[in-house]
């Protein structure tokens, strides 16, 4: 039987270490789909799983991480998928309780695949990943909220990661007039280049009244939580919307109900996991390869060798890296 390289996690106690094997079909999860990977990504997700920071995969059996992959089918017992067809995956339990995309062979249900989309190729489909999901969801939910480029300014926090990359960019595309927000104005020359209009340092974010802020923004996506939530949210213009994105500051929202009372602010959840539906998901990466297709992939992507990729988590956990990783698996 014909064997594949994959990067497996052992996970024993506190204990996480990886290591690239040879595998064969019969050490992998089950699926209707066999694929062979082109590409995949590195989310910080991926990187806490390596470095053992909560329960980001399974500990036994030994798991194929990466939530996210790019690739051709192999072989299919779903009449959805041929061989030969090219196909994303991303989220569901993939890399996670599943066998993921760091390998050269995934095999997974064919409820979790998706077409790839006229508009894309296999590269541009992981530079996107589970981040330009999100980030275009977002970009969706604002807008069917009423936000529109005439209402005025948007603040995008975490803006060097790969969500708020990607948002800045498809916003700046659309005609919106984009804030950046980062702890890492050393970047700005970058967030510039995917079209912010202005750079606002987290450490240096005005001081606001107790409950009200001055009305800065008439729509906001946040990957941070905590307390730059809180300050965006006193920030809002009225009936404007906050989409949540992500909790990389903190899970906690010490927040006042003001905004939402006096100001009818909306906070809007982006949920790309398997509670998000397959006609959502395949409408949303539609949109990615059509009018929400950022224009400037090539300054977010950072490609990476398969066998350089345990490196590339120790960067993504001690935030040194901008945009997106895209490992380079397959041809």
């Amino acid at each position: 039987m014909d064997t594949f390289k994959a990067l497996r996690t052992y996970t024993d106690g506190s204990n996480v270490s990886q290591r690239f094997e040879q595998l064969t079909l019969n050490d992998i999860d089950d699926g209707d789909v066999v694929i062979r990977t082109a590409y995949s990504g590195v989310n910080y997700k991926d990187a806490m799983a390596a470095h053992g920071i909560g329960r980001n995969v399974r500990p036994d059996p030994p798991c194929v991480g990466g939530v996210d992959m790019s690739g051709v089918v192999e072989s299919s017992e779903d009449s959805r998928f041929k061989p030969g067809d090219p196909v994303i995956v991303t989220n569901h339990a993939l890399g996670v309780d599943h066998d993921g995309g760091y390998s050269e062979i995934v095999r997974v249900p064919g409820d979790w695949v998706v077409p790839l989309p006229d508009g894309l190729n296999l590269c541009e489909a992981m530079v996107l990943g589970s981040a330009g999901l999100c980030a275009a969801l977002a970009v969706e939910r604002l807008e069917q909220n009423g936000m529109s480029p005439g209402n005025g300014r948007i603040a995008v926090t975490g803006a060097t990661g790969g969500v708020g990359s990607i948002a800045i960019d498809i916003l700046a595309k659309r005609g919106y007039v984009v804030t950046a927000i980062t702890g890492k104005t050393e970047q700005s020359d970058y967030l510039r280049a995917l079209g912010a209009s202005d750079i606002l340092s987290r450490a240096e974010l005005p001081q606001q009244r107790r409950f009200l802020g001055d009305t800065l923004w008439a729509g906001a996506i946040d990957n941070l939580g905590g307390e730059t939530l809180v300050w965006l949210t006193k920030a809002m213009q009225p009936h404007s919307a906050v989409a949540l994105c992500g909790l990389a500051e903190s899970a906690q929202i010490p927040a006042t109900v003001m905004p939402f009372i006096l100001r009818a602010v909306d906070y809007l959840g982006i949920n790309i996991s398997s509670a998000m539906d397959m006609p959502l998901r395949r409408h949303i990466w539609e949109r990615l390869a059509t009018d929400l297709k950022p224009k400037y992939m090539n300054n977010v992507a950072r490609m990476t060798p398969f066998d350089e990729l345990p490196a590339v988590f120790d960067s993504l956990i001690e935030s040194n890296l901008t945009g997106r990783i895209v490992v380079e698996i397959g041809n």
